[in-house]
């Protein structure tokens, strides 16, 4: 059924929901662990390595990096140097201020 602004009800009900804090939060942690997984899937493929032959350079499963591949889990630092090791790669962490998109 369509409203007199042409929007159907299940377009109503997701325009009348609430970003909360919590919620734009949450999308940032699943974005950043999307883009991690992106870019170790991408290096290990430039480098013609399997999942398990990647798993095995740094001491995880198949199944491990499948799912981290896939921004399936939360790293720690621990992991993140271990796979940056095993793709040949140095790992950077840094604070960056804000950019400012007004």
């Amino acid at each position: 059924m369509t409203s007199e602004t042409g929007r159907t009800g299940l377009e109503q009900a997701r325009g009348a929901r609430a970003v909360t804090p919590e919620i734009e939060a949450e999308y940032a942690a699943a974005r950043l662990r999307f883009e991690l997984g992106e870019a170790v899937r991408r290096r290990r493929l430039d480098l013609g390595l399997s999942q398990a032959e990647l798993g095995r350079r740094c001491a995880m499963t198949q199944s491990a990096v499948a799912r981290f591949e896939g921004g399936g889990t939360i790293p720690t630092i621990p992991v993140l140097d271990r796979l940056a090791r095993a793709l040949d790669l140095d790992l950077r962490v840094e604070f960056t201020p804000h950019s400012d998109t007004a």
